[in-house]
């Protein structure tokens, strides 16, 4: 007899079919599908067959990606989908030497970076990968609104691309408000990106997060009965001073 109803490996696909989970938008559920992020430490072949360099006989092959570890601080910088790689190497390089454990680790940079959008300078922990890849994109605001979260991998990657997101929906008063040129010409460069409002505001929300903003849309205050009174009041005083007049005509 099994140990429970349901493998916990899907334990978390059934919780969001259940309860406040289930009431999400759409939009935010679907951008909780995992998927693969782009290669960064391994290269993929591609290909599912090649030829034995020896035998010449076809094989079939597969990518078998490095496992990464991402720490805790690299959701507050950006590492450009880089992370932690645990591996083996030989005591001062000699083979005949008993292997020893290392972690290779990312260099990293605090730098200022700008974004157009935000108008703001932001002192951010980077990698040099990061300041290529925000070069290859020609801007900081280009590579956060480019780049999809699983590749982007931070957490303040996202809540930056929030935040562009949110300025661009409303751009004709938050988006420079004391430089109408200005805006017009940042609005125009990076108005492909806007989405609607409603969307916008889910980006990059954590779990916890998106079922605390559900839940404060579904809580509604209960009605104060002295105003329902009041109301009522109000409504019978109109009624009683529009019959008034004609009541004495009639006289």
């Amino acid at each position: 007899m099994p140990l429970h109803k349901y493998p916990p490996k899907i334990w978390e696909a059934l919780k969001l079919k259940q309860g406040i989970y289930a009431r999400l938008p759409e939009h935010y559920l679907k951008s909780l599908e995992q998927k693969e992020p782009s290669p960064v430490h391994w290269r993929a072949l591609g290909v599912k067959y090649r030829a034995n360099a020896k035998t010449g006989h076809k094989e079939r092959v597969q990518d078998v990606p490095i496992p990464i570890f991402y720490p805790p601080q690299s959701q507050d910088g950006l590492w450009g989908g880089e992370g932690w790689v645990s591996g083996f190497r030989y005591a001062n390089n000699d083979k005949l030497c008993p292997r020893l454990k290392k972690v290779w680790k990312p260099q990293l940079f605090n730098r200022e970076l700008y974004s157009e959008i935000l108008d703001h300078k932001l002192s951010i922990m980077v990698t040099a990968r990061t300041l290529d890849l925000i070069d290859a994109a020609y801007g900081l605001d280009f590579y956060i609104l480019k780049t999809p979260k699983e590749d982007l991998n931070s957490k303040l990657g996202m809540e930056l691309k929030r935040a562009m997101l949110l300025r661009l929906v409303r751009w004709d008063t938050e988006l420079y408000p004391q430089d109408p040129v200005k805006r017009e010409k940042v609005y125009n460069k990076y108005k492909q990106f806007q989405i609607p409002e409603e969307e916008a505001e889910w980006v990059g929300l954590s779990l916890e997060e998106a079922v605390e903003k559900q839940r404060l849309l579904e809580h509604k205050e209960p009605e104060p009965l002295f105003k329902s009174l009041v109301d009522e009041l109000v409504k019978e005083l109109t009624i009683q001073k529009l019959s008034e007049p004609q009541l004495v005509e009639k006289k």
